[in-house]
């Protein structure tokens, strides 16, 4: 499985401090069906630990996800910063899904050389 990441989401893991390993269990616990919430329209929200807690009270991870292909960690947020994502927002997240899982490997490629999206790692299991 590819694993990316919007401009906008690399940018907020950075600032947060959060280990890249965090932000790949929580894409490998959705690729084995264990899903935090299942949003629809292919997105689900993981919860990501705070360091030196747990997953809880951390943080929230929302991933556009195409089984055993790609990934898209498109947004995050602080549980301590806001509850949840409203309705209007969901809606422009879905949109956002939908175009990244649409994307044939040469859309792929023009992404990251614009750096829209940002490969996150790669992941064998399952290619």
């Amino acid at each position: 499985m590819r694993v990316f990441e919007t401009k906008w989401f690399a940018r907020f893991a950075r600032k947060e401090k959060i280990e890249a390993s965090q932000l790949h269990e929580a894409v490998a616990r959705a690729e084995r069906g264990s899903v935090d919430a299942d949003l629809g329209g292919g997105l689900v929200k993981q919860r990501v630990a705070r360091r030196g807690s747990g997953r809880s009270g951390g943080f929230r991870k929302v991933i556009a996800c195409r089984a055993k292909t790609r990934s898209v960690s498109l947004f995050g947020f602080a549980k301590n910063a806001l509850d949840n994502i409203d309705g209007e927002d969901l809606d422009v997240l879905k949109k956002l899904a939908k175009r990244f899982l649409a994307m044939s490997d040469e859309d792929l490629a023009k992404a990251l050389t614009a750096k829209e999206l940002i490969e996150a790692g790669h992941d064998d299991e399952g290619d």
